[in-house]
């Protein structure tokens, strides 16, 4: 039997991570089993380049298709539309969400579900800027980058969560889907609109700190035209909500 009587569906959706993905993969196997949490991790890849898709095939074999589920898109689509695609075929009723760049580690994800149950929270954030949470492996003008971005997120929005411009998350399903519904931005903004339509349902958020480190293998997929998206869509947000 499950530990809680719940299960997790664990989205990672990804684009040229073949190198990152089998170490992702192991270390969610590892904590959810020591943790007897019921899970799945659903692996949504956009047509990646690489052969990503091949070595989530060959991992599904290893685990089993009931551990690893795949449903590939046909070309890269957009982080909040695979976050849809995902959610159509999850069968847990929480979903977790994060980077298979091994940028979020999954040893936090039972800190994340403790909490959830212990005030019956509609969303647990992790956090870099909060308590002993923290960012490892960037240089000075990435840090800036994304402390300027945090800040100028809190200053315009007041979100009630320390940390805007994340991506490790857990979510109640129904609530995701009001998320995401509600919805209108796409790119890196997009994680920053959900917390902000969260708070605009009254949804319940909960933070964990986490630890943050820059991934190894591969390239950021952040650039300048992410940043000046993300720019034009804070305020955007900041006119309408």
């Amino acid at each position: 039997m499950p530990a809680n009587g719940h299960k997790y569906s664990i989205l990672l959706p990804t684009y040229n991570e073949k190198d990152n993905l089998p170490i992702i993969i192991w270390l969610i196997v590892k904590y959810m089993k020591a943790s007897g949490y019921d899970y799945e991790v659903i692996v949504i890849d956009d047509g990646s380049p690489d052969g990503t898709l091949d070595v989530a095939k060959d991992l599904q074999k290893i685990y089993g298709e009931d551990t690893i589920v795949l449903q590939p898109r046909a070309g890269k689509l957009g982080l909040g539309t695979a976050y849809i695609h995902g959610i159509k075929h999850a069968t847990g009723d929480f979903v977790i969400i994060l980077d298979a760049d091994l940028s979020h580690h999954p040893k936090f994800i039972p800190e994340f579900i403790k909490l959830q149950e212990s005030g019956d929270y509609d969303i647990v954030s992790g956090t870099r800027y909060a308590g002993n949470g923290g960012v490892y492996g960037w240089d000075f003008k990435r840090k800036l980058i994304s402390r300027g971005a945090n800040y100028l997120s809190q200053v315009l929005l007041r979100p009630n969560a320390s940390d805007l411009t994340g991506s490790f998350r857990l979510y109640k399903k129904p609530v995701l889907e009001k998320c995401i519904s509600s919805c209108v931005s796409k790119g890196y903004v997009f994680q920053m609109e959900m917390l902000v339509r969260a708070r605009q349902h009254n949804f319940t958020i909960a933070e964990v700190p986490i630890t943050f480190v820059d991934r190894i293998y591969g390239t950021s997929k952040l650039g300048g035209t992410e940043i000046i998206q993300f720019a034009k869509n804070l305020l955007y947000l900041f006119a309408t909500t």
